[in-house]
């Protein structure tokens, strides 16, 4: 878990409260984004050096947030194999310029997976990635954008998008094997619950204990994490309004505030 807080962070600009005042890092959240170690053909979680499966599809990031310099250098990342798009909000697109120096290390582009309006936005708000007029130095990133239709491989995984609503826009989540990322959500359609039948490690939006018209509150995202049944489910996209301490200890059996930094083995 790279990061795990709001659009605004945690602390936020300006703000006293006494999360935001916490000396307690769990309490100090970046923009939302997760990296992926994916099992590799061996069924190992690791490249063997020197093997073609070196250079297997390995590290996914899941959106590349405003804060992805930072969480790349605090938890020392190094390589991109591709890049999964949940939306196209700023907290969760604006890193992306970020890529540039990954393509610099790897001496290759990054390719990247969107629905089409993220797709459209992308190509917009980053337009000189795509200007066939400007010279492609090391300065703009290089990506290879693909629009997802339905579910696809990465290496020796399979990627599974799941439908969700973030208010009135619909988004993505995502499966892999037994682990699902459901972040900014405030409803799951009909369609996407046979999709997150057997999961068993849940990462899923819960904003606040208050309602909110584009993202689950913490009852909303606890009802929700029963219906789904996974062994363990992790919230995120938190706010400043949630203690670490003071909120998991009144949460459910099996389910907890995720924290950057969180590292989560699933056994598939």
């Amino acid at each position: 878990m790279l990061g795990t807080g709001t659009s605004y962070g945690v602390p936020m600009i300006g703000c006293d409260c006494h999360v935001c005042q916490s000396t307690d890092p769990r309490d100090h959240r970046s923009r939302p984004s997760v990296l992926i170690d994916l099992p590799q053909p061996d069924g190992s979680g690791h490249a063997r050096a020197g093997s073609p499966v070196a250079t297997a599809v390995r590290r996914v990031l899941i959106d590349t947030s405003s804060d992805l310099r930072a969480q790349a250098l605090t938890f020392d990342i190094r390589r991109l194999d591709a890049i999964l798009f949940t939306h196209s909000h700023a907290d969760h697109i604006l890193g992306l310029d970020e890529v540039r120096r990954f393509n610099r290390l790897q001496k290759e582009a990054i390719p990247c997976y969107s629905d089409a309006r993220t797709k459209t936005d992308l190509r917009r708000t980053f337009a000189y990635i795509f200007d066939e007029n400007l010279p492609k130095g090391g300065g703009i990133p290089k990506i290879m954008l693909n629009e997802i239709l339905g579910p696809f491989s990465l290496g020796a995984a399979d990627i599974v998008p799941v439908p969700l609503m973030h208010g009135p826009r619909p988004i993505l989540g995502f499966r892999i094997g037994t682990f699902a990322y459901l972040t900014d959500c405030s409803e799951i359609p009909d369609s996407s619950w046979p999709l997150l039948e057997g999961v068993r490690t849940l990462v899923l939006d819960a904003l606040r204990d208050r309602p909110h018209t584009t993202h689950f509150s913490v009852t909303e995202a606890i009802e929700a994490a029963a219906r789904i049944g996974a062994d363990r489910t992790y919230f995120t996209h938190i706010s400043h309004e949630l203690g670490h301490v003071e909120t998991n200890a009144r949460l459910p059996r099996g389910v907890e505030l995720a924290y950057d930094g969180l590292v989560l083995e699933v056994d598939d």
